[in-house]
């Protein structure tokens, strides 16, 4: 019988929105295949939104009430491999050095620029000095590693692909999603808006393979970059 003074062990919720259905999620996913390898892990509690045709930061926000359990929310795509074997100790890690967490990011911010990594909107990545963090890209996991700097470092700004936080840090610092960026510049906004609040940001070595270089430059993507800047004028 389970001693009641011992601690329980910290509920991670992982929270991703996909446009396949529960099954093709699970069967055909990149996010599903990796939690399936979890299985044994209890501390793994998926909150997937199926069929999505929502925003992401209106998924995300769900995670954020006083009424979910509390525990670690991890905001990440679907195209996402998890490689680490240690995924769940790591993230527990990091999050006793920052409030929240990501896997690549910059140290600094610059005026006007169109993505964490990106000085201007020619995508010209800034100072190598600057940046923080691995990724690995491909189709299948434990793809090719693109390194950008030291991990586990402060940063200003994150890489949307997993953003992580103690729910209850959210909560006492009233730190959401904006609604207005659907699936562009919510990450750079949620960073602005965290910092903003004096949230410690940092990035910290866990190992995943992402499937997609996002789709900068697209119509889309361009009037969520003029939102953007219109909500924060540099």
């Amino acid at each position: 019988m389970p001693n009641p003074t011992e601690s329980q062990p910290t509920r991670v919720h992982i929270v991703s929105a996909t446009r396949r259905t529960r099954e093709e999620f699970w069967s055909a996913s990149a996010l599903g295949l990796s939690l399936r390898r979890f299985a044994d892990d209890d501390r793994l509690v998926p909150w997937i939104a199926y069929e999505n045709r929502q925003g992401l930061p209106d998924i995300y926000n769900q995670l954020i009430e006083p009424s979910v359990p509390a525990g670690v929310a991890v905001f990440i795509h679907d195209d996402v491999w998890l490689d680490d074997a240690f995924f769940v100790d790591r993230l527990l890690e990091g999050l006793e050095h920052f409030d929240v967490i990501g896997l690549a990011g910059n140290r600094r911010r610059v005026a006007r620029q169109p993505g964490w990594a990106f000085v201007d909107e020619s995508f010209n990545l800034d100072e190598r000095s600057n940046l923080s963090g691995a990724v690995c890209h491909g189709d299948n996991a434990s793809g090719r590693i693109t390194r950008f700097g030291p991990a586990g470092v402060p940063v200003e700004l994150l890489d949307g692909i997993m953003i992580a936080a103690h729910t209850d840090t959210l909560l006492r610092h009233e730190c959401r999603f904006d609604p207005r960026f659907k699936f562009d510049f919510y990450d750079l906004d949620f960073c602005r808006t965290a910092r903003q609040k004096a949230m410690r940001l940092g990035t910290w070595p866990i190992s995943v393979t992402h499937q997609s270089r996002g789709a900068f430059g697209t119509d889309s993507w361009t009037a969520a970059l003029h939102e953007y800047r219109n909500k924060w004028p540099d």
